[in-house]
């Protein structure tokens, strides 16, 4: 790669890009209403109720300073399934709400750059207890999980869009985020791209620290194939597409 192009992507992580926008020219500062806190799901789509949170028995408890001391990237898991209860909790710990402002704000269990939160949380079932296999997204205002599709051989098809690596295939699930940029751009033009990817980083790193609660391990992915993981969540690549994944599971 040549010494322009490097240059040309360390752009990104700079945030010069703000200096070129006209914000009085953004949707939000033209009166458009915001995107919906939650991408819309159709009323006859089967759901699965989660635990809340003032109803969990069995996630323990350990102190902050134990969960990022011991906090690793695991990639070998044990074959004893998650809980839904276990699953409720990461669910929760990632992108649950504490409170929901308006149609189009709400605030949740992890920062995110002008409250506007612009991923959505899919996960690859494999091996949860009371759950059937198969891609469920995470309703976060209702906290309940929407059972998107069943898919064959699920465990090889998340490895070969995984490029190959096996540790999704030997998770109890992974989860798989994909952003909706326009969530963002609504009030950050072209310098919302940068801040979505950091927010990733937030949520994912609050799903290392909670599975410390449980006994359960993760480990961050970020090289997959990007329209062979797409097709298999059934978003559309353009305005929702895979970011970031995580298989979780015992350790």
């Amino acid at each position: 790669m040549t010494r322009t192009l490097l240059e040309q992507f360390r752009y990104f992580l700079k945030d010069s890009v703000r200096l070129t926008i006209d914000f009085s020219r953004t949707d939000q500062h033209r009166g458009v209403p915001p995107p919906p806190v939650e991408k819309p799901f159709a009323a006859g789509k089967k759901r699965v109720e989660l635990i809340k949170k003032n109803k969990w028995q069995t996630v323990g408890r350990v102190d902050l300073i134990s969960a990022i001391d011991n906090r690793r990237s695991h990639r070998i898991f044990k074959e004893e399934p998650l809980t839904l209860e276990e699953l409720s909790f990461l669910l929760w710990a990632t992108q649950g709400i504490h409170r929901r402002v308006d149609d189009g704000t709400a605030y949740r269990t992890v920062p995110s750059a002008g409250c506007r939160h612009a991923l959505e949380t899919y996960l690859s079932v494999l091996n949860v207890t009371g759950l059937e296999s198969g891609i469920y997204r995470y309703l976060p205002i209702e906290h309940q999980l929407l059972f998107e599709h069943s898919e064959d051989n699920l465990s090889e098809k998340i490895v070969e869009a995984t490029l190959g690596q096996p540790v999704p295939g030997n998770a109890a699930v992974t989860f798989i985020w994909t952003a909706i940029p326009y969530r963002m751009e609504w009030r950050y033009d072209i310098a919302a791209h940068k801040v979505i990817a950091l927010d990733a980083g937030h949520v994912c790193q609050n799903l290392y620290l909670a599975c410390e609660a449980i006994g359960a391990g993760t480990c961050a992915i970020a090289a997959y194939h990007q329209e062979q993981m797409d097709r298999l969540l059934g978003v559309d690549g353009k305005d929702e597409f895979t970011i970031y994944l995580a298989p979780a599971g015992k350790i």
